[in-house]
């Protein structure tokens, strides 16, 4: 089933290139989903770090910090481009191409409370050329995982639910392949095939076939990028004001250990920013302030802890 784009929407769309649209939509995006964690934090305020890349482009960095909630996050955008280099060659698996262009928006948010779990989402599009500038490859890519520290398993439903609902109108086998791809992909093989959290949605490569395949596509990113704040935030107001202790604030931080582990060893993201110039400081934005790496650590069984390392081991399906 293809949903129908609404005629601004559509008008808009064909006045610009897709590429120019997609710009001005992450950026309006990033503004939404600030605004609304500056919201719901009521203390902590984002800091913007504008930066431009030698190569060509650039980025807004934004960053949060020692909240009420919100422990470390960043909502980032980049406009980066650029000629295709050796090492980026061998990375996207490419011998003809001669320049690129990539827009995106990657967020990763760490609370302070152990309850409430952290988030990370990320949307994008890439565009290759041929020596006459003339495009030759784009695709989408994206999705959106969540990594509480103690399992409730209504915050789970509802956060699979919520991405299952945005995608249902592009076709009911999307959520299903993009979820069971998320959970083949966060995974720490090093550790037993263990989840970093409760998985979410996962894709790349989306090649649109023609122009209205395009509309598709940007129709599909845009719904997944609107729904985010509706996926995360209830959850927020449910967990935010649990009381907790040093039990669970330990337990958050060897969890947090597994997270730095999944994204500098396994994360294609990041490794990629990293092997090709990119920004350092935004790339790692993703870090928890605070992580802990205890020689042989396992939770006491039957504990709430080792609830949620048993999930990890074993994905459910939510929704």
């Amino acid at each position: 089933m293809q949903p129908h784009m609404n005629t601004a929407t559509q008008k808009n769309v064909e006045n610009k290139s897709l590429r120019q649209h997609w710009v001005a939509y992450v950026h309006q995006l990033q503004d939404r989903i600030c605004q609304a964690l500056e919201t719901a934090d009521g203390k902590a305020v984002f800091f913007e770090d504008q930066w431009t890349r030698e190569e060509g482009g650039g980025g807004k960095t934004r960053v949060i910090s020692n909240g009420t909630i919100w422990e470390k996050g960043g909502v980032n955008t980049s406009v980066v481009y650029g000629a295709v280099n050796d090492k980026m060659q061998q990375q996207l698996q490419v011998a003809d191409a001669a320049q690129w262009f990539a827009a995106g928006l990657s967020l990763v948010i760490h609370p302070l409370n152990p309850y409430v779990p952290t988030v990370h989402a990320n949307w994008r599009y890439f565009e290759l050329y041929n020596a006459a500038g003339q495009i030759t490859d784009s695709w989408f890519g994206g999705g959106t995982d969540l990594t509480p520290y103690y399992l409730f398993e209504e915050d789970a439903v509802h956060f699979h639910s919520t991405i299952k609902n945005a995608m249902e109108p592009f076709g009911s086998e999307l959520y299903p392949t993009y979820k069971k791809r998320c959970d083949g992909y966060f995974v720490n093989t090093h550790r037993n095939n263990e989840t970093r959290g409760i998985g979410g949605v996962f894709y790349d490569h989306l090649r649109p076939a023609n122009d209205e395949d395009a509309l598709r596509l940007f129709n599909f990113q845009q719904a997944n990028g609107n729904a985010f704040l509706q996926g995360y935030l209830p959850i927020v107001e449910r967990r935010k004001n649990m009381a907790y202790e040093a039990r669970q604030k330990h337990w958050q931080e060897i969890r947090r250990g597994r997270y730095v582990e999944f994204n500098l060893l396994h994360d294609r993201g990041t490794l990629f920013g990293l092997k090709t110039n990119g920004r350092t400081e935004s790339i790692l934005m993703s870090l928890p302030p605070t992580v802990r790496f205890e020689y042989d650590y396992h939770p006491l069984p039957g504990s709430e802890e080792d609830k949620l390392l048993q999930v990890c081991l074993a994905p459910r399906d939510w929704a």
